[in-house]
């Protein structure tokens, strides 16, 4: 039986996407590092495990009688243009918008507050960084996956000119997530996880909690790839080549 004894942290969110907010709090990683249990989680990070588990326990009798969005039931196509409207469009909204206020702000606040200066440059790499991302994404990894989905449905093979075998994609994918991911990690150290300073003016608030919410929300965006669209669409690749073996 399936507990959160047993179940990595990964493996929880795909269960109850609402526990990702309760690993927020902790400071857990469950997308780069998803596939750790709680208790191996919580010893890195400090944290008290039972405080998580029986946060976790209180959240799945709150949604016992609520609906709650299963994306690891979703056809690997409707994943993907979730991800690519919800959250590509998402990085590509708010990424110039931040590093506006950030430009202003280390203007304004620099000389007082000098790890503005370096939240500025890592984010700006970070920004310049998913953009080229997820366009490799958009118009080579996400057409090969819709295609194996394709193929696994009608019995017939797929092949892609760009890549003999979609793991090889996929570890890029997931590489870069893990650097995007502890850039973003680096911002929350240098900014006091995003806590504005006493004399930080509106925009300087309005910055960090955007800052914050791009970190949430990136969280969640590599989760539904590296723990529930690529596994999926690699045993959609082995499924095509064994059906494939059986035909010769």
């Amino acid at each position: 039986m399936e507990t959160i004894e047993t179940l990595t942290l990964g493996e929880i969110v795909k269960k109850n996407y609402k526990a990702a907010d309760i690993f927020e709090e902790f400071s857990l990683d469950f997308c780069c590092n998803g596939d750790r249990m709680i208790d191996e989680a919580c010893t890195a990070r400090g944290v008290d495990p039972s405080l998580v588990k029986d946060r976790l326990r209180e959240l799945s009798t709150e949604e016992r009688n609520s609906d709650v969005v299963d994306f690891d039931t979703w056809p690997l196509h409707r994943l993907i243009d979730h991800i690519v409207n919800r959250h590509h469009k998402y990085v590509e909204e708010l990424t110039p918008r931040i590093k506006a206020y950030l430009d202003r702000i280390s203007k304004v606040h620099g000389s007082r507050h000098p790890e503005l200066y370096d939240v500025r440059e890592i984010f700006a790499e970070v920004g310049g960084e998913l953009a080229v991302h997820m366009k490799k994404e958009e118009l080579m990894l996400f057409p090969f996956i819709k295609k194996l989905e394709r193929a696994k449905e009608n019995n017939e093979p797929a092949s892609s000119p760009l890549f003999s075998s979609i793991l090889s994609p996929v570890a890029m994918m997931k590489a870069d997530h893990a650097e995007e991911g502890e850039k973003l990690a680096r911002i929350a150290a240098l900014t006091n996880n995003y806590t504005p300073p006493p004399d930080a003016c509106g925009t300087y608030e309005v910055t960090f909690d955007l800052l914050k919410e791009f970190e949430k929300d990136l969280h969640r965006h590599i989760h539904l790839e590296n723990n529930i669209l690529f596994p999926k669409s690699i045993a959609a690749e082995e499924s095509l080549r064994s059906w494939r073996r059986g035909q010769f």
